[in-house]
């Protein structure tokens, strides 16, 4: 496990299923932006769609960067607020990588969420971490709202970034030291290009 950007404890990633393609791991750098996985509104992010149920949040809480153990109670009103503020961080994180001006009603929404109470964590018995009990669905959404606030003003706000690849729209903040990340993954559009890259140098022997 290592730290964030936005200092939530973490592990190195992802592993994504494109629909095309084979598995890649992909480190969003951030909780906030490892929500954006989850689906969105558009042809491209509707097709991933996984808020539509309640058992989807459980899944992306298993499978994000929060430490393991957490049992979250949802509802269906707090299903449809973190979609709805899933939907406000696309928008401003594309602003964020764009250098624009954070858009008003996404800010408001995202504000709004981080106002709520956060979700706890406590010592157990044995000395190890544990989550506290009777986590909801608002305090799993303040927690990714105050992450992402964190995220806009702090340090690595001028590092959020969309991969670098013409058919990518993974968005993802620059935790390298250089601050010279490109891709999403290099596993898959960092290589995708470099094999484009070498066909374009050598078309004679790619045609032998």
């Amino acid at each position: 496990m290592t730290e964030s950007a936005t200092g939530t404890t973490r592990s190195a990633g992802l592993t994504l299923r494109p629909r095309h393609g084979q598995s890649f791991r992909f480190d969003a750098g951030a909780l906030c932006l490892e929500l954006l996985l989850t689906g969105g509104r558009g042809p491209v992010a509707a097709q991933y769609e996984t808020l539509d149920r309640v058992e989807g949040l459980h899944d992306w809480v298993r499978d994000c960067r929060l430490p393991p153990g957490l049992a979250v109670t949802v509802t269906d009103a707090e299903l449809a607020a973190v979609r709805d503020t899933r939907d406000a961080l696309w928008d401003l994180a594309l602003a964020r990588a764009e250098g624009r001006t954070l858009p008003p009603g996404p800010l408001a929404v995202l504000n709004t969420a981080a106002a709520g109470t956060p979700l706890a964590a406590l010592v157990a018995a044995d000395g190890t971490r544990a989550w506290a009990p009777g986590a909801t669905g608002t305090g799993l959404l303040a927690t990714v709202a105050r992450d992402a606030v964190e995220l806009f003003t702090g340090a690595w706000a001028d590092r959020v970034r969309t991969c670098g690849a013409d058919d990518c729209a993974l968005l993802f903040v620059d935790t390298s030291r250089p601050g010279r990340r490109r891709w999403c993954s290099m596993d898959r559009c960092g290589n995708r290009h470099k094999v484009r890259a070498h066909r374009a140098r050598t078309p004679a022997q790619e045609e032998g």
